[in-house]
């Protein structure tokens, strides 16, 4: 049996041992936490430039945000020029947005760092297409 000056000896080494035990399990934990993959980012977010034909032709930038299947983000069309508010869905490969303000849909596919749909306006419509920057 141990006595009481023993103990007292002891006492701060078993402490610095667990110390010790416990900075090598957190390093361990934070190492291993470290090693997992990052989520995959958004497939639509980001900046986008493409052109536009039809009854009003020009050339755009998106700047999308990715909420699971949920976009939002702004357009800058060059004609009629502007910074438009757009809101939009995406679903297994198609796309669907609005720039409200100008009365503007917009609808298509997309694949991997290109996409392409037709627009619909009160000023009529055509097609468009797009790539991601």
């Amino acid at each position: 049996m141990m006595d009481v000056h023993s103990l007292r000896r002891r006492l701060p080494a078993l402490w610095m041992a667990a110390l010790l035990a416990l900075a090598c399990c957190g390093t361990a934990f934070a190492a291993a936490k470290a090693h997992h993959p990052p989520k995959p980012k958004s497939k639509l977010a980001g900046k986008w430039t493409g052109s536009y034909s039809g009854a009003v032709s020009g050339h755009f930038t998106i700047h999308w945000k990715q909420a699971g299947s949920l976009l939002h983000g702004h357009i800058t069309l060059s004609n009629p020029q502007g910074k438009y508010g757009i809101a939009g869905s995406v679903k297994k490969g198609k796309i669907k947005f609005g720039a409200v303000s100008v009365g503007a849909k917009y609808k298509g596919t997309f694949k991997g760092t290109s996409m392409s749909g037709t627009w619909t306006s009160p000023q009529g419509g055509g097609s468009w297409s797009a790539t991601k920057s």
